[in-house]
């Protein structure tokens, strides 16, 4: 079956750059609740991001404050499932408007699936046009770049996950020499804050690569959708990454633009009010800080059908359950992309 993860609800039913960023935030009050970071004066964390691009938008926003966070040295981005060219060609352009085409890109493992609705803006781009590394097997790229790090990798994995169950079944060492940040599950409440959990899509799209990850010898933490789901700018918040004129947030809302317009089931989103729900960008935050978060040890058992169960006898993993303070997650996050 042909689902992206919306779908899958709905059957669940310099001085330039200076004036730029005073632009950018000069209308989202000053001051938050918490610090912007608990890594800012810390080293810098090594992460490869594992991303499904290219399907919810959700995605590009992580993409974008992934780039944008400091506290984070990206190391390696791989992509994910169904045609995972065409997501490797949407991460690729988005590097190149970045400036940061420092950064490697793996091409994963291709599963069948409906075509990108962000297809569009890569319309004509070639993957051979990007001045960076492009590597044909990410599952490789992935193995050698955690076996060949001097310090531990942080995975950051946004989508189903087949590629970390490849690579683990290819080098199992890496489980020693790494850490999973990821955005699955639904523990206590589903999409839209719905108190009914259910089979959340990136589990629920390949339950035996979840399961792979969830189960490896590393530390796991997770932002379920008792969390994530609940992330979705409006008003002035949104307004302002809107009207933000750095080239990647104009990107960023080109693609957004884009989606909307090949997704018929995002019907009703305006892109000039709110943003679709960020999932996404709570896992790339988990990659280098949990201040605003309640993160509970749960035992998290991942059934054939894509549900992710407390059970006593299930490893123990780090869930993100609740949030101390969603406004200031919400302002960091302007900040963050828009600063």
């Amino acid at each position: 079956m042909n689902l992206d993860r919306r779908s899958f609800l709905r059957l669940f039913a310099g001085t330039t750059a200076g004036l730029l960023a005073a632009a950018c935030v000069n209308t989202l009050k000053q001051e938050s609740a918490y610090p912007m970071t608990t890594q800012s004066a810390a080293k810098k964390i090594p992460v490869i991001l594992d991303t499904d691009i290219g399907s919810d938008i959700d995605d590009t926003w992580a993409l974008a404050m992934m780039l944008k966070s400091p506290e984070l040295d990206v190391k390696l981005i791989t992509t994910d499932t169904g045609d995972t060219r065409c997501r490797a060609k949407i991460v690729a352009k988005l590097l190149e408007v970045a400036g940061r085409t420092d950064i490697p890109i793996g091409i994963g493992i291709p599963r069948p699936e409906a075509p990108s609705s962000q297809a569009p803006w890569v319309e004509g781009y070639e993957l051979s046009s990007y001045p960076g590394v492009v590597y044909e097997d990410a599952v490789g790229a992935i193995v050698e770049t955690i076996m060949g790090s001097p310090e531990p990798i942080t995975l950051v994995c946004i989508g189903p996950v087949p590629n970390i169950k490849a690579a683990l079944e290819r080098e199992p060492r890496i489980a020693e020499r790494a850490r999973f940040v990821g955005m699955h599950g639904s523990i206590r409440r589903g999409y839209n804050g719905s108190p009914q959990p259910v089979a959340e899509y990136n589990v629920a799209r390949d339950p035996a690569a979840c399961r792979a990850a969830f189960a490896a010898p590393w530390d796991v933490t997770i932002t379920p959708l008792d969390t994530c789901g609940l992330v979705r700018l409006r008003e002035a918040k949104y307004r302002i990454v809107r009207e933000c004129k750095d080239p990647l947030i104009q990107a960023l809302m080109e693609n957004y633009r884009i989606w909307i317009r090949n997704s018929e089931w995002a019907g009703g989103l305006d892109p000039d009010k709110e943003s679709s729900v960020l999932f996404d960008t709570v896992a790339v935050y988990l990659a280098f800080s949990e201040e605003l978060l309640v993160i509970e040890k749960l035992g998290i058992r991942v059934t054939d059908d894509g549900r992710t169960l407390v059970d006593e006898n299930a490893k123990r993993i780090r869930c993100a359950t609740k949030w101390k303070d969603l406004d200031a997650f919400e302002d960091f996050l302007v900040k963050r992309l828009a600063g």
